[in-house]
């Protein structure tokens, strides 16, 4: 029998990491943990890793990487008016509340909550995954505001960071209280908000279209 391609049995472990994370947080998550899930022997996961951190600064990684191409082929990317993608976003976002809550939760949100004061390396690599999907968010805001509202004093780099804070903040709200429904309302007060901020006087609130 033909031995497990290598770059087969990696990702595994870092899918494996993906759940194993968000569903007990970093601290929680052994390594026999990661392996048992993932079906691979410790001696494959030293291979690959040398310690639970390096995993976790590789799935960090992994996560930005597969998100950013999970969003980018989502419908509303292909919506020619920003707003429409900004809006699309929020509930597209709404969309994906399906499963329990690992499914729909953030690994970068989870990780950076228990090591950002322990493991610098783990911080940066979760603020890196941040940061990026934040300046996708914000090159459509701005295409927006140019748009809709050139004339706000607000930023925005501001309101996308409004965005992840409203998503992040919930996603810890639906952790306390076992369910999406905190999630489902935050995004639909924020989906309100954002057609609000960007509506003109005589135009239509996009929001409720």
């Amino acid at each position: 029998m033909a031995t497990e391609p290598q770059h087969q049995s990696k990702t595994r472990l870092l899918e494996a990491a993906l759940h194993a994370i968000r569903a007990k947080g970093y601290a929680a998550t052994t390594v026999e943990n990661i392996c048992h899930a993932a079906g691979i022997t410790k001696g494959s996961f030293f291979y690959h890793f040398k310690s639970k951190d390096e995993l976790a600064l590789a799935a960090a990684s992994y996560w930005e990487a597969t998100t950013e191409a999970f969003f980018a082929a989502a419908p509303y990317r292909k919506l020619v008016d920003p707003l429409d993608r900004l809006l699309g976003y929020v509930d597209f976002r709404a969309a994906m509340l399906n499963g329990d809550l690992p499914d729909y939760t953030c690994l970068l949100g989870t990780l950076v909550q228990e090591t950002y004061a322990t493991h610098p390396d783990i911080r940066a690599a979760c603020a890196q995954g941040l940061s990026s999907h934040h300046a996708q968010l914000s090159r459509d805001i701005e295409a927006a505001k140019q748009r809709y509202a050139p004339k706000a004093d607000w930023s925005a780099e501001s309101v996308g960071y409004f965005i992840l804070a409203v998503l992040q903040g919930s996603f810890i709200l639906a952790k306390a209280k076992q369910g999406p429904e905190v999630v489902r309302e935050s995004l639909e007060h924020l989906r309100r908000y954002l057609g609000a901020l960007f509506s003109q006087p005589g135009s239509t609130n996009r929001a409720e279209k």
